[in-house]
Protein backbone atom coordinates (compact mmCIF):
# COMPACT_ATOMS: atom_id res chain seq x y z
CA UNK A 1 0.00 0.00 0.00
CA UNK A 2 2.81 2.02 0.73
CA UNK A 3 4.55 1.74 -1.54
CA UNK A 4 1.61 2.20 -4.28
CA UNK A 5 1.08 5.87 -2.85
CA UNK A 6 4.53 6.75 -3.33
CA UNK A 7 4.38 5.90 -6.70
CA UNK A 8 1.72 8.00 -6.84
CA UNK A 9 2.49 10.80 -5.42
CA UNK A 10 5.96 10.97 -7.21
CA UNK A 11 4.02 10.31 -10.81
CA UNK A 12 2.01 13.03 -10.06
CA UNK A 13 4.67 15.41 -8.85
CA UNK A 14 6.77 14.66 -12.31
CA UNK A 15 3.38 15.52 -14.02
CA UNK A 16 3.16 18.89 -12.38
CA UNK A 17 6.65 19.56 -13.14
CA UNK A 18 6.74 18.52 -16.70
CA UNK A 19 3.24 20.63 -17.22
CA UNK A 20 4.89 23.82 -15.67
CA UNK A 21 8.29 22.73 -18.03
CA UNK A 22 5.71 22.57 -21.32
CA UNK A 23 4.05 25.84 -19.83
CA UNK A 24 7.43 27.38 -18.98
CA UNK A 25 8.19 26.19 -23.29
CA UNK A 26 4.93 27.84 -24.53
CA UNK A 27 5.20 30.78 -22.71
CA UNK A 28 8.72 31.24 -24.66
CA UNK A 29 8.10 30.18 -27.74
CA UNK A 30 5.41 32.90 -28.01
CA UNK A 31 7.43 35.64 -26.62
CA UNK A 32 10.86 34.76 -28.14
CA UNK A 33 10.66 35.70 -31.57
CA UNK A 34 9.42 39.54 -30.46
CA UNK A 35 12.26 39.35 -28.02
CA UNK A 36 14.96 38.20 -30.46
CA UNK A 37 13.71 41.04 -32.81
CA UNK A 38 13.94 43.95 -29.61
CA UNK A 39 17.19 42.61 -28.54
CA UNK A 40 18.74 42.33 -32.36
CA UNK A 41 17.34 45.74 -33.12
CA UNK A 42 19.08 47.55 -29.96
CA UNK A 43 22.38 45.10 -30.72
CA UNK A 44 22.43 46.80 -34.30
CA UNK A 45 21.77 50.24 -32.69
CA UNK A 46 25.19 49.82 -30.56
CA UNK A 47 27.19 48.48 -33.12
CA UNK A 48 26.17 51.33 -35.65
CA UNK A 49 26.88 54.18 -33.34
CA UNK A 50 30.41 52.81 -33.21
CA UNK A 51 31.12 53.58 -36.83
CA UNK A 52 34.73 51.87 -37.76
CA UNK A 53 36.44 54.60 -40.52
CA UNK A 54 37.39 51.28 -42.87
CA UNK A 55 34.02 50.18 -43.53
CA UNK A 56 32.64 53.42 -43.82
CA UNK A 57 35.09 54.09 -46.80
CA UNK A 58 34.13 50.46 -48.23
CA UNK A 59 30.50 51.71 -47.93
CA UNK A 60 31.38 54.78 -49.88
CA UNK A 61 32.92 53.05 -52.70
CA UNK A 62 30.36 50.56 -53.03
CA UNK A 63 27.87 53.49 -53.55
CA UNK A 64 30.37 56.02 -55.25
CA UNK A 65 28.32 55.32 -58.48
CA UNK A 66 25.16 56.13 -56.92
CA UNK A 67 25.41 59.99 -57.91
CA UNK A 68 24.78 58.73 -61.87
CA UNK A 69 21.77 57.64 -62.01
CA UNK A 70 19.07 59.74 -63.73
CA UNK A 71 15.39 58.94 -62.19
CA UNK A 72 12.57 57.40 -64.56
CA UNK A 73 10.79 59.83 -62.86
CA UNK A 74 10.28 62.90 -64.85
CA UNK A 75 9.58 65.18 -62.10
CA UNK A 76 12.93 63.64 -60.13
CA UNK A 77 14.88 63.87 -63.63
CA UNK A 78 14.17 68.12 -63.25
CA UNK A 79 15.14 68.06 -59.06
CA UNK A 80 18.21 65.82 -60.30
CA UNK A 81 17.14 63.37 -57.59
CA UNK A 82 16.25 59.68 -57.59
CA UNK A 83 14.06 57.17 -55.64
CA UNK A 84 15.42 54.59 -53.73
CA UNK A 85 14.02 51.51 -51.82
CA UNK A 86 15.97 49.95 -49.03
CA UNK A 87 15.23 46.69 -47.86
CA UNK A 88 15.64 46.04 -44.23
CA UNK A 89 16.95 49.60 -43.51
CA UNK A 90 17.22 48.59 -39.60
CA UNK A 91 18.43 52.02 -38.05
CA UNK A 92 19.56 53.58 -41.20
CA UNK A 93 23.29 53.23 -41.28
CA UNK A 94 23.34 54.47 -45.40
CA UNK A 95 21.48 57.13 -45.14
CA UNK A 96 25.32 59.03 -44.86
CA UNK A 97 25.92 57.47 -48.59
CA UNK A 98 22.95 58.31 -50.31
CA UNK A 99 22.74 61.87 -52.35
CA UNK A 100 21.01 64.77 -51.07
CA UNK A 101 17.31 65.24 -52.53
CA UNK A 102 16.77 61.28 -52.30
CA UNK A 103 13.21 59.84 -51.82
CA UNK A 104 13.92 56.89 -49.82
CA UNK A 105 11.48 53.90 -49.53
CA UNK A 106 12.61 51.71 -46.60
CA UNK A 107 11.07 47.99 -45.77
CA UNK A 108 12.37 46.33 -42.54
CA UNK A 109 9.90 43.72 -40.65
CA UNK A 110 11.38 43.94 -37.25
CA UNK A 111 8.90 47.12 -35.84
CA UNK A 112 11.70 47.44 -32.83
CA UNK A 113 13.89 49.13 -35.24
CA UNK A 114 11.86 52.41 -35.81
CA UNK A 115 12.80 54.27 -33.01
CA UNK A 116 16.47 54.32 -34.13
CA UNK A 117 15.18 54.46 -37.28
CA UNK A 118 13.50 57.77 -36.70
CA UNK A 119 16.40 59.04 -34.50
CA UNK A 120 18.82 58.24 -37.26
CA UNK A 121 16.88 60.29 -40.00
CA UNK A 122 16.28 63.26 -37.99
CA UNK A 123 20.59 63.64 -38.70
CA UNK A 124 19.51 63.74 -42.77
CA UNK A 125 17.00 66.64 -43.09
CA UNK A 126 17.83 66.36 -47.24
CA UNK A 127 17.10 63.54 -47.29
CA UNK A 128 13.02 62.70 -47.69
CA UNK A 129 13.18 59.55 -45.72
CA UNK A 130 9.17 57.67 -45.31
CA UNK A 131 7.75 55.56 -42.61
CA UNK A 132 9.04 52.24 -42.23
CA UNK A 133 6.93 49.78 -44.13
CA UNK A 134 6.90 46.81 -41.78
CA UNK A 135 7.03 43.75 -44.34
CA UNK A 136 9.53 41.59 -45.53
CA UNK A 137 11.30 41.54 -48.82
CA UNK A 138 8.95 38.26 -50.18
CA UNK A 139 5.61 40.31 -49.50
CA UNK A 140 6.83 43.87 -50.58
CA UNK A 141 3.51 44.22 -52.97
CA UNK A 142 2.55 47.32 -51.57
CA UNK A 143 5.88 49.20 -53.57
CA UNK A 144 4.51 49.35 -57.41
CA UNK A 145 6.05 47.52 -60.26
CA UNK A 146 8.73 50.13 -61.99
CA UNK A 147 8.42 52.33 -59.19
CA UNK A 148 12.40 52.97 -57.55
CA UNK A 149 15.63 54.17 -59.47
CA UNK A 150 17.73 52.53 -57.07
CA UNK A 151 17.16 49.05 -54.65
CA UNK A 152 19.71 48.68 -51.57
CA UNK A 153 20.27 45.68 -49.86
CA UNK A 154 23.34 46.04 -46.92
CA UNK A 155 23.93 42.63 -44.76
CA UNK A 156 20.26 41.67 -45.22
CA UNK A 157 19.95 38.64 -47.87
CA UNK A 158 21.41 36.30 -45.28
CA UNK A 159 18.43 36.50 -42.94
CA UNK A 160 15.79 36.08 -46.01
CA UNK A 161 13.18 33.00 -45.88
CA UNK A 162 13.22 32.93 -49.89
CA UNK A 163 16.06 34.59 -51.91
CA UNK A 164 15.17 33.82 -55.36
CA UNK A 165 11.73 35.56 -53.89
CA UNK A 166 13.16 38.83 -52.89
CA UNK A 167 15.82 38.88 -56.22
CA UNK A 168 11.89 38.49 -58.20
CA UNK A 169 10.50 41.35 -56.10
CA UNK A 170 13.66 44.01 -56.61
CA UNK A 171 13.46 42.97 -60.21
CA UNK A 172 9.34 43.88 -60.16
CA UNK A 173 10.26 47.20 -58.26
CA UNK A 174 13.30 48.77 -60.25
CA UNK A 175 12.25 50.92 -63.46
CA UNK A 176 13.54 49.96 -66.50
CA UNK A 177 17.56 50.53 -66.29
CA UNK A 178 16.73 50.76 -62.74
CA UNK A 179 20.21 49.58 -59.97
CA UNK A 180 20.38 46.95 -57.90
CA UNK A 181 23.48 48.23 -54.85
CA UNK A 182 24.26 45.02 -52.87
CA UNK A 183 26.96 44.61 -50.30
CA UNK A 184 26.29 40.80 -48.17
CA UNK A 185 28.44 38.74 -45.82
CA UNK A 186 28.80 35.22 -47.40
CA UNK A 187 30.21 31.89 -47.09
CA UNK A 188 34.15 31.73 -46.79
CA UNK A 189 34.87 31.16 -50.31
CA UNK A 190 38.79 30.18 -50.13
CA UNK A 191 38.57 27.14 -48.12
CA UNK A 192 42.67 26.24 -48.86
CA UNK A 193 43.27 29.22 -46.11
CA UNK A 194 40.22 29.17 -44.29
CA UNK A 195 38.56 25.92 -44.02
CA UNK A 196 38.25 26.03 -40.53
CA UNK A 197 35.98 29.13 -40.66
CA UNK A 198 33.98 27.55 -43.16
CA UNK A 199 33.37 24.46 -40.84
CA UNK A 200 32.56 26.83 -37.94
CA UNK A 201 29.77 28.59 -40.32
CA UNK A 202 28.61 25.60 -41.44
CA UNK A 203 28.30 23.70 -37.56
CA UNK A 204 26.72 27.68 -36.18
CA UNK A 205 23.90 27.58 -39.02
CA UNK A 206 23.11 24.05 -39.16
CA UNK A 207 22.98 23.75 -35.26
CA UNK A 208 20.92 27.21 -35.18
CA UNK A 209 22.87 28.81 -32.97
CA UNK A 210 23.84 31.39 -35.25
CA UNK A 211 20.26 31.93 -37.05
CA UNK A 212 18.89 32.27 -33.16
CA UNK A 213 21.18 34.89 -32.32
CA UNK A 214 21.11 36.72 -35.11
CA UNK A 215 17.45 36.88 -36.02
CA UNK A 216 17.68 34.48 -38.88
CA UNK A 217 20.73 34.91 -40.18
CA UNK A 218 22.54 32.27 -42.19
CA UNK A 219 26.40 32.28 -42.10
CA UNK A 220 26.57 29.75 -44.94
CA UNK A 221 24.91 31.58 -48.11
CA UNK A 222 26.74 33.23 -50.95
CA UNK A 223 23.55 34.90 -52.87
CA UNK A 224 26.46 35.75 -56.00
CA UNK A 225 24.93 32.83 -58.20
CA UNK A 226 21.57 33.79 -57.26
CA UNK A 227 21.77 37.21 -58.00
CA UNK A 228 23.63 36.30 -61.13
CA UNK A 229 20.82 34.42 -62.60
CA UNK A 230 17.78 36.18 -61.41
CA UNK A 231 17.24 37.72 -64.68
CA UNK A 232 19.10 41.64 -64.44
CA UNK A 233 20.71 42.56 -67.83
CA UNK A 234 24.06 43.01 -65.92
CA UNK A 235 25.99 42.50 -62.93
CA UNK A 236 28.86 43.61 -61.65
CA UNK A 237 30.08 42.05 -58.42
CA UNK A 238 33.10 40.76 -56.43
CA UNK A 239 34.09 38.39 -53.28
CA UNK A 240 36.07 40.02 -50.98
CA UNK A 241 37.27 40.27 -47.13
CA UNK A 242 35.40 42.99 -45.22
CA UNK A 243 37.65 45.24 -43.34
CA UNK A 244 36.23 44.28 -39.88
CA UNK A 245 38.24 44.10 -36.95
CA UNK A 246 35.91 43.21 -34.02
CA UNK A 247 36.66 39.54 -33.18
CA UNK A 248 32.82 39.03 -32.49
CA UNK A 249 32.79 39.11 -36.47
CA UNK A 250 35.54 37.63 -37.97
CA UNK A 251 32.86 34.72 -39.35
CA UNK A 252 31.45 37.24 -41.04
CA UNK A 253 34.53 38.74 -43.19
CA UNK A 254 34.26 36.74 -46.57
CA UNK A 255 31.98 39.01 -48.30
CA UNK A 256 30.58 40.35 -51.82
CA UNK A 257 29.49 43.54 -53.21
CA UNK A 258 28.58 44.94 -57.01
CA UNK A 259 25.52 46.44 -58.56
CA UNK A 260 22.71 44.84 -60.79
CA UNK A 261 21.17 46.54 -63.58
CA UNK A 262 17.78 45.97 -65.24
Amino acid sequence: MGDDTSAESWLSSTAFKLLVLLCVFLILKKLWPDFRRRYFAAFMSSFSDCKDAKTEEMKKDIFSTINTVTSHDPELRKQKAIKILEIGVGTGTNFAHYPDGTRLVVVDPNPHFKSYYDANRQKFPKIHSEEIILTTGEKMDMVKDNSVDVVVTTLVLCTVEDLTKVLQQILRVLAPGGRFYFFEHIAEFNTEQHGTRRKIQEILTWTGIWPLLFDGCMLNRDMLADIQKAGFSKVQAQRFYSPIDHIVFQLVKPSIKGVAEK
